[in-house]
């Protein structure tokens, strides 16, 4: 009698970057290991934002999950800890081939909840075609940025999530990280100061990008020749390969803000194994697999992913077809801000952006803003603390 597969599910997000890479590790793995089979589907980068990781890791054994969700994961044990299954020299070396923070924005409370298979963090991206034919430099500075905004020229998501990862980072960039004290989330002049650089800076988009997220972004540059220019989203190397697009992107480090590199909001996904599942030793090696330095330099990126191991940013063949994507953008991982984890925070995060959006659309104070924002981050807290 023939025996039953193995079958594992895994959720991702529906782009080229969340789901071909996912597909092609597991054909792989299913090749080499003929008794499992893996299913993996995909759902949209709002939904991969939104749904519980609680609720999926019922459904699925294995899920690529964005870091925020890590003290959540945490405290409702849904996932299972790496370091009770996988090696310490496996995890060792995951750790010191981190790209940026991305391996440590997966622990907490000591254990290591997913792997950084995927790394992100918001960089700039050109048209160097348009800006060599309209005899345009790449914006070195804010006021740089500032002149090309106002010519037409440049764009960048303002979608909610999007906007309030980028106060996160002008606040950095400002010399105070948000959410460091408990009544707060950024001092009145930091704070203020940063909503008038953003909307001074919003107030010369297209409306059009209050609808668009950071890849949405990329199609518009590649697909239309008006955007030359997007200062800060989060990086795709797929819009810098040949064939991707209509046009190739380059990526850059940020602008210059006070003579320092603007710092961005760290993100990325990673791959997380369920503590519900049947076969969580199967679903573990199918993890060890992907994140290995070996898949994430070839198979995994070959693919469309953009991988969370360092040896991959560094390698010569992958910055080749992707005009050094990795190479160029590498700098701004390095000083990427790892925003709070802690389980009440993902309220803060899904309701926060819709009060800077507010304000970039319609003026107003800025005490006002900060202040609501300092009164959803208190909410924030108390159920962080009855969570606790």
């Amino acid at each position: 009698m023939k025996k039953e597969k193995i079958q594992l599910k895994g959720i991702t997000w529906g782009h080229t970057r969340g789901f071909v890479p996912m597909v092609a590790t597991a054909q792989r793995f299913e090749e080499l290991h003929p008794e499992v089979e893996i299913v993996w589907k995909k759902r949209t980068l709002q939904e991969f934002a939104d749904k519980s990781v609680t609720d999926l890791a019922k459904e699925y054994d294995l899920m690529v999950i964005d870091h925020p969700w890590t003290g959540h994961a945490a405290a409702k044990g849904m996932l299972a800890p790496f370091d009770d299954f996988l090696p310490a020299d496996f995890l060792a070396d995951q750790r010191v081939n981190s790209v940026g923070q991305s391996y440590a924005s997966y622990n907490f409370e000591g254990k290591q909840w997913a792997l950084p298979t995927d790394a992100a963090t918001p960089v700039a991206a050109s048209r160097p075609d348009l800006l060599q034919e309209m005899g345009l430099a790449l914006p070195r500075t804010f006021d740089d940025l500032l002149a090309l905004a106002k010519k037409g020229r440049v764009g960048f998501s303002l979608l909610p999530i999007d906007v309030l990862m980028s106060f996160y980072g002008f606040c950095c960039s400002l010399g105070e990280e948000p959410c460091q004290q408990d009544d707060k989330v950024i001092s009145d002049a930091v704070g203020t100061q940063v909503l008038q650089l953003l909307k001074t800076l919003a107030d010369e988009l297209d409306p059009a990008f209050y609808e668009k997220n950071p890849f949405k972004v990329f199609e518009e540059m590649t697909q239309r020749d008006q955007i030359v220019y997007c200062p800060f989203a989060y990086g795709y190397s797929n819009y810098a390969r040949e064939g991707y697009a209509r046009k190739v992107l380059h990526f850059h480090d940020l602008v210059l803000l006070n003579n320092q590199p603007l710092v961005s909001t760290l993100g990325g996904a990673g791959l997380a194994v369920s503590s519900q599942g049947k076969h969580i030793d199967v679903a573990m090696d199918y993890a060890r697999f992907v994140a290995s330095p070996e898949i994430q330099e070839t198979l995994y990126t070959e693919n469309g992913g953009q991988p969370g191991h360092l040896r991959a940013w560094k390698s010569d063949k992958v910055n080749a077809y992707t005009a050094d994507y990795f190479k160029n953008t590498l700098p701004a991982f390095e000083r990427a801000y790892l925003r709070p984890r802690y389980d009440g925070h993902l309220h803060f995060q899904d309701h926060a952006g819709d009060v800077v959006v507010n304000y970039l659309k319609h003026g107003g104070s800025e005490k006002i803003v900060l202040d609501e924002l300092n009164r959803m981050y208190r909410e924030s807290l108390v159920g962080e603390k009855a969570h606790g």
